[in-house]
């Protein structure tokens, strides 16, 4: 039984204003008695209270640096509440920065170990999954050799093939990712219908409105860290549209 609910959730980051000062800004402010490096608080996240429950669909949208991806890392417990209660029951499986833990002087397959233990397999499990990693990736011979003679290409071939050879039960997903040619593109849509269809319950960001609405049966509107609406998709979809329509300038 997978389970997702936010009471009243805040996220603020704690961000110093300047990266480092000079040693005569040091010797100034000292000596007016001011805040050497002050520290600016970022609202990223307001009450968020949302319940998601086994077997729901849910996607989510908003203009960018509305919160959406920063509300997937909440999500997975990459960023620990500031305020308010997080509950998940059942294990997450996230594919966001699937790039994270690679080693460029490592080869192929060392790094599906790598890749595969932050996903939480252990040596067994990720024995277990290798021959049907390697196979899907289409790597072949190339998996003996480092990460850093790969093409761009040939990484996210890689990246994608370990990142979804999960079993999810709590499924995040940050935006349709492009993986290698056409042919491979087919592979990777048809995988990742797959993982949808078999996880217990999926939150999916997205852009695109098309997919959102094929793949989820309700939607989270986000707007500056706040939730706008949440409720079924295409009604929230179209509430949307209809605010980027009337935020933009009209003709003369």
């Amino acid at each position: 039984m997978a389970k997702i609910e936010l009471e009243r959730a805040c996220l603020t980051f704690r961000v110093r204003k300047h990266d480092r000062i000079t040693f005569k800004e040091f010797l100034v402010r000292q000596m007016y008695r001011k805040s050497i490096n002050p520290v600016m608080k970022v609202r990223a996240l307001q009450d968020i209270t949302l319940q998601i429950k086994d077997g729901e669909r849910i996607g989510v949208l908003g203009h960018n640096g509305a919160g959406k991806s920063t509300l997937l890392k909440l999500l997975a417990g990459i960023y620990p509440v500031s305020r308010g209660r997080r509950y998940v029951e059942g294990r997450i499986s996230s594919l966001f920065d699937i790039a994270l833990g690679f080693e460029s002087d490592a080869t192929g397959y060392d790094n599906i170990y790598f890749r595969g233990y932050l996903q939480g397999e252990t040596p067994a499990s990720i024995r277990n999954k290798l021959p049907a990693i390697a196979e899907f990736s289409e790597l072949g011979d190339f998996l003996n050799m480092p990460v850093r003679y790969y093409s761009a290409g040939m990484m996210v071939r890689l990246a994608f093939s370990i990142a979804t050879a999960i079993e999810p039960e709590i499924l995040l997903i940050d935006e349709v990712f492009a993986a290698g040619d056409m042919a491979f593109q087919q592979k990777a849509r048809q995988r990742m219908r797959e993982m949808i269809n078999q996880a217990q319950l999926l939150v999916f960001v997205s852009h695109d409105m098309e997919s959102l609405a094929s793949l989820c049966q309700k939607g989270l509107w986000l707007d500056h860290g706040r939730v706008r609406r949440f409720g079924p998709i295409d009604e929230v979809i179209q509430a949307y549209q209809a605010s980027v329509l009337d935020s933009q300038p009209q003709a003369a």
